[in-house]
Parts: structure tokens; C-alpha cells; sequence
């Protein structure tokens, strides 16, 4: 897919109830005949350290969309869960002018309205980030104890279930099992818990057949929304899926455990922000600073190559 030339930082659509998060905008698209739906827009723009940068990644936004796509389609063959995607199509969101759709063409997902189940739902196969750092502190991830002598990016016995609350600014906070039963309820938890590991298990499989680790990933659930705007008890799976910035993900050719990994993901621009800090030049607070051209376009290259290797599409 060609990418589009001019980047979208921000979007301003003649739709109701515009949300803007740190990468998408998402509205409300309303229905005559059936619920509202919602549509997400997935930008250019690019966070780090929980602050949008003001320089844009071109293409991103239609890259990423079109990977979560290529998961969508993996895991409907799955039969496990629903999902909450109806189309990629502009021409399917009433009201908008031909530049609009233009604008849409690649990065857009028209979907079916859910109440989201407020727990960030983690697979774990490897132990990298946030886990790694609490499994030298105390042992265990999430509250489940792990043996001893685990390495950085060690990967794991079993993968893991480790959830988190959804935060709307600011990192997600790790908590354990029981605690997400207490917010969600332990009968829908046990039953994302299993969702989740068996996601994760036929994705890393798929990913590994591809040289490419998947070491953690996380994903969203809700139950669709009917007429009245209440939930209907059926559950969907939702929002992004396995793309680069909801995962994490290794090329299999270099990985070695005890250390850091590269990875394929916005790792330059983290880098590059780390340098700046050091120097004194930013203290990981608004406003960000610009990026430089040759961190863009390597950063790019990275989502790219993910892409390409685990759909072995053009981009």
C-alpha cells in the first residue's frame, strides 16, 4: 500500500463526540437504524514517555492500521472472540466531504460501539520492560511469582497474565489478578485471562514462523453496545490489536537474553529522547521536542519491516 504523502497529525471531522488520544481520534458516528457507531482514525502522531511529540511519523497511522487488520483476520479464523471491526471503507461514514475520505483512506476502522472492560489484558512470554523491572524488586510479575534467576528478556517458563488498569493520562498501572477481578469480576477476568494467553500463544507462533519474537502484547475487550446504548453481554475483542505500539516485539536473529533488545517500535525515538535528557535539553515533559528527519525515517523503516515480515506486504 503507498503511503500517504503529506502526514496527518490531527483530524477535525463533522462528526460528534471527537476524542483525541495520543495517537488516534475517535468519533461517534451516529445510526438511524441500529446503535451508533465509532470511528477511529489512527494519525501520524507518535508518543513517548506519555507525551505526543510534535513531529509526525508519515504513514504510520495507515501502517499500523493496516497490521492490526492483518491480526483482525488472523484471529477471526481463530473462532475464540468476536470483534468490534465493520469496515475500512470511507465511503461506509455518512456526512464526510471527498477530501475527508481521502484523507481516511488507510487508516480508519468503522466500528461497532462496545463498553470497554476497564483492564488493560497483558500476555507475557518474555520478561522485558515494566516486568522486568518489578521481577528484581520482588520476584513476580503482576503478583505472580516467578522462579529465580530469570535474565532481562528472559523468555518465561509459561506466558503470563498480567493486567493493568487503564489509565487516560500517564502510564497504566501493573496490578494482580485478584485486584482486576475486584474492578471487572473474577468470572469475566478468568474468562479474558484465557482469551488473552490463547491470542498470544497462536500469535507468537504465527510470529515466530517469521523471525520475529513477540515478547509481550496487549489488548482491550468490551461487550457490544445494542440500541438503548447498553451492553449486550456479547464480548469483543477491541481497539488495536498486536500492532507495534501496543507490543513488543524482537527480530529472532538477534535476540540474546541479559540484555536489552532491539526492537521493532519507536526504539530511535526513545534513544534519541534518552540522549536529550541526559544532556539537560528535556526533562520527558511537555512540550516534547522535534525530530530529527533521519530518526523519522529510521523509525519508520522499523514499523515497516515488522510489517513486511510478518505479512510480507508492501507498505
Amino acid at each position: 500500500m503507498p503511503e500517504a504523502t503529506a502526514p496527518v497529525f490531527s483530524t477535525d471531522l463533522p462528526l460528534p463526540d471527537r476524542r483525541e488520544g495520543k495517537v488516534r481520534d475517535v468519533y461517534r458516528v451516529p445510526v438511524e437504524t441500529g446503535p451508533d457507531q465509532v470511528l477511529i482514525v489512527a494519525t501520524d502522531r507518535l508518543s513517548a514517555f506519555d507525551v505526543v511529540l510534535p513531529t509526525p511519523i508519515p504513514g504510520k497511522g495507515r501502517l499500523l492500521t493496516e497490521v492490526s487488520l492483518g491480526w483482525f483476520h488472523f484471529i477471526r479464523e481463530l473462532e475464540l472472540v468476536g470483534d468490534h471491526l465493520i469496515s475500512t471503507e470511507p465511503a461506509d461514514v455518512p456526512g464526510l466531504a471527498p477530501a475527508d475520505r481521502a484523507m481516511l483512506e488507510g487508516r480508519m476502522m468503522l466500528c461497532r460501539a462496545v463498553e470497554v472492560v476497564p483492564i488493560e489484558c497483558v500476555a507475557r512470554g518474555y520478561l522485558a520492560g515494566s516486568g522486568w523491572l518489578e521481577y528484581r524488586r520482588d520476584g513476580t510479575v503482576c503478583g505472580v511469582q516467578l522462579p529465580e534467576g530469570l535474565q532481562r528478556s528472559g523468555r518465561l517458563p509459561q506466558p503470563i497474565f498480567t493486567p493493568a488498569t487503564k489509565a487516560t493520562e500517564g502510564h497504566d498501572e501493573n496490578i494482580d489478578f485478584a485486584h482486576a477481578s475486584e474492578i471487572a469480576g473474577e468470572a469475566l477476568m478468568s474468562q479474558l485471562r484465557d482469551l488473552t494467553l490463547a491470542i498470544y500463544d497462536a500469535a507468537s507462533d504465527f510470529a515466530a514462523a517469521r523471525g520475529v519474537i513477540l515478547a509481550d502484547t496487549k489488548f482491550e475487550f468490551g461487550h457490544a453496545i445494542d440500541f438503548d446504548g447498553l451492553g449486550t453481554g456479547e464480548l469483543l475483542i477491541c481497539d488495536e490489536v498486536l500492532t507495534p505500539d501496543s507490543s513488543r516485539y524482537w527480530p529472532a536473529e538477534s535476540y540474546e537474553s541479559g540484555r536489552e533488545q532491539d526492537s521493532f517500535d519507536k526504539q530511535y525515538v526513545r534513544n534519541h529522547l534518552l540522549e536529550l535528557v541526559d544532556r539537560g535539553a528535556w526533562r520527558k515533559a511537555p512540550p516534547g521536542p522535534e525530530l530529527p528527519a533521519d530518526i523519522v525515517e529510521r523509525t519508520m523503516d522499523r514499523y515497516r519491516e515488522a510489517a513486511d515480515r510478518l505479512f510480507g506486504r508492501e507498505f
